[in-house]
């Protein structure tokens, strides 16, 4: 039991900045305060016990803005971090490493009592400011899920999902979407450097766009070689595209690369 209440602190010390001391985040961090609390509760929900474990965990609410039902299942070295305002249902399970900020839903679309109804998060999975992540599928482990997302199908393993309804950015080699060195850099916010589909595809139309004037310019620059050598220089229109004038960089800055 301790040793797990020291892995709770630790992750905290390893993902927040703000973290100075383990005092520190015993004592002014809800929550680890919320994951505690629920730890007692899903016990208690375990035994049977079911009115004391609602009790702790509104409780645990009042407390630290955070519900969490006492059935669903919270891994170690979770964090949720500032985290006011989020709720967990009760299916819904959290893999050990997982980051949650605040607003977060891990809710379900379904009435049926018993059934699955709420997300399956795996390991190290970041779920930012805002995303609600509906539906008893499975989010894979790595993935992320960018702020104010509405995610209602699963999510492979490393990728990113953004927007509404949410959109998937596939992982690079089946790990984290923005992996450059075997050890997964932690990314707050579930921050990355290509984490826009939109953005992303209209870099693809820029480039193209580019390419094919390049080749127009080309196209131009052999018609007037060919004409030079046939001395008919008057079939080149006076208007000829001979240089490239399509502003691709510019255009990408203006996207956000």
């Amino acid at each position: 039991m301790f040793k797990r209440i020291q892995s709770d602190i630790q992750c905290i010390l390893d993902r927040d900045p703000a973290a100075r001391t383990r005092w520190d985040v015993i004592t002014s961090y809800p929550g680890f305060h919320a994951v505690v609390l629920h730890r007692f509760a899903h016990a208690c929900w375990g035994m049977g016990l079911k009115w004391l474990a609602r009790w702790v965990s509104n409780i645990s609410r009042f407390l630290t803005g955070i519900e969490i039902h006492p059935a669903a299942v919270v891994g170690e070295r979770v964090f949720f971090d500032h985290a006011m305002g989020v709720v967990v249902g009760e299916t819904a399970e959290i893999g050990d490493g997982c980051t949650i900020y605040q607003g977060v839903t891990l809710g379900g679309t379904s009435l049926y009592k018993g059934a699955k109804r709420h997300p399956t998060l795996g390991k190290n999975v970041v779920v930012s400011a805002g995303a609600k992540v509906l539906g008893g599928f499975v989010v894979g482990d790595n993935a992320k899920i960018g702020s104010n997302a509405v995610v209602i199908k699963p999510v492979p393993a490393g990728a990113t999902a953004v927007g509404i309804p949410a959109r998937i950015i596939p992982s690079k080699d089946d790990t984290s979407a923005d992996v450059t060195t075997q050890d997964p850099k932690f990314n707050a916010y579930g921050i990355t450097n290509e984490d826009d589909p939109v953005s992303q595809a209209l870099r693809g139309l820029v480039d193209g766009a580019a390419s094919q004037d390049h080749q127009i310019t080309l196209l131009w620059k052999a018609i007037e070689q060919l004409s030079a050598q046939n001395k008919a220089d008057n079939c080149v229109p006076s208007d000829a595209h001979r240089q490239d004038c399509f502003e691709a960089e510019k255009l990408n800055e203006l996207i956000g690369k």
